[in-house]
């Protein structure tokens, strides 16, 4: 999600090809940790679905190059935080080498694979003012295994309903002070109510919480959470994805939960730019 700096600063944020984080108020939103501040390892064959984006020429090689997490949801296209793509991270054009690394737990493994990506496509209704909308489908240029994919909640779905149980994965900052692993984590949270975190986000510089197109996650008192170098990467519960890590404010402090895309949202939206010549990628099942 684009989190903030050491759980200083509030709003969208990335990692530097020095590994530091960026604060991109009002700019580009970034990766954030989501299941690494109270998470705890996990190996990538209990969620194959979970991608790292990387791009080694605007990162470097330390960690493979990962600076926003990603999810499987078609053999061809995976789903993205928009503000990972933004120019201020990925350049404009975006980086040729930019890639999915899917099937690897660790960074600097040699394990899974490195995929190029054919296309990208960002939601035209992401508003960087409020943080709505704030997704991407990525179309890759090989497919990845059917086990790798996961399927989306769409409207109404009991997956949404406030106490549920869930998980978010990624490769970012662990404890909310530039920790950053080289394996992948996962943190348990639950889903809560639309009408606390719009207490904890009425609107800021930073984002409003917006009930329809987001939700949010975590404890009420905090210690689990999402963070930086988690961005874009998935939230499930019930073996369904229900949630893009997006924003927030801190990683794991009591009453800012972490704000995520809310995937049903984004099923709605794919289905009506189907049409779309700017989609260039139908995502199966959407």
């Amino acid at each position: 999600m684009r989190r903030r700096i050491a759980r200083a600063l509030a709003g969208p944020l990335v990692l530097a090809a020095t590994g530091a984080a960026i604060p991109l108020v009002n700019a580009a939103p970034a990766a954030a940790d989501s299941v690494v501040v109270g998470g705890f390892p996990v190996d990538v064959a209990q969620s194959p679905w979970t991608v790292a984006l990387s791009s080694r020429d605007r990162f470097g090689g330390t960690r493979a190059g990962q600076f926003c997490g990603a999810v499987a949801v078609a053999r061809n296209a995976v789903l993205t935080a928009a503000h990972c793509l933004s120019g201020e991270v990925v350049g404009a054009p975006p980086t040729r080498d930019l890639k999915v690394i899917e099937g690897r737990t660790d960074l600097l493994s040699g394990q899974g694979k490195e995929i190029r990506v054919r296309a990208t496509w960002v939601n035209p209704r992401y508003d960087r003012a409020t943080n709505s909308g704030d997704f991407a489908v990525l179309t890759l240029a090989e497919p990845l295994p059917r086990s790798a994919v996961i399927p989306m909640a769409g409207a109404g779905d009991p997956a949404y309903v406030p106490g549920a149980g869930a998980l978010v994965y990624g490769w970012g900052d662990t404890t909310g002070g530039a920790a950053y692993p080289h394996s992948l984590h996962a943190a348990r949270v639950h889903v809560l109510p639309d009408a606390q975190c719009e207490r904890a986000y009425p609107g800021s510089a930073n984002g409003t919480y917006v009930p329809g197109t987001m939700l949010c996650a975590g404890e009420s008192a905090g210690g689990r959470d999402a963070c930086q170098g988690d961005s874009g990467g998935p939230l499930v519960a019930q073996g369904r994805l229900i949630g893009l890590v997006s924003w927030g404010d801190g990683c794991g402090e009591a009453g800012s939960p972490g704000v995520y895309t809310r995937v049903s949202d984004v099923v709605r939206t794919l289905r009506a730019a189907r049409g779309s010549k700017g989609l260039r990628q139908s995502v199966d099942g959407a």
